[in-house]
């Protein structure tokens, strides 16, 4: 093999690794386990594919869980009006999201309310819930 031939195949095979690295929204969350989660944003990760956010809610018995939430990505993030600033640490919010299809602590973020009451969709166009 010529030394062309080599770096087209090793872009190929690479670019498809990362591609399949990537996953839909149903793959990994189940769209009939909604939760409803309201704390205080602990860690927020503005990355592609998702941005990410943690926060930590209090259960009915007070104790305190950490929750991992995910959104589309930053570029549709922006499109749909978020900035870097819209979910910082220290804030308080409620999501409305779809768990995990494993039952851990994760769900698709799919709308956040903050506290001064402005509405932010989050979700991915393939999570196949109504826009909240």
């Amino acid at each position: 093999m010529n030394a062309t031939y080599k770096r087209v195949l090793a872009a190929c095979l690479l670019t498809a690794a990362s591609a399949s690295a990537h996953h839909s929204f149903l793959a990994e969350f189940d769209q009939r386990s909604p939760v409803t989660l309201e704390g205080t944003v602990k860690k927020v990760d503005w990355v592609n594919p998702h941005a990410r956010f943690d926060i930590e809610v209090k259960d009915e018995n007070g104790r305190i869980a950490r929750w991992a939430l995910e959104t589309g990505s930053p570029g549709a993030l922006m499109l749909r009006g978020w900035t870097r600033n819209t979910v910082k640490p220290g804030d308080h919010i409620k999501v409305y999201g779809y768990q995990a299809r494993d039952k851990s602590s994760l769900a698709a973020a799919r709308s956040v309310l903050l506290k001064d009451g402005r509405k932010f969709f989050g979700g991915q166009m393939d999570d196949g819930g109504p826009e909240k």
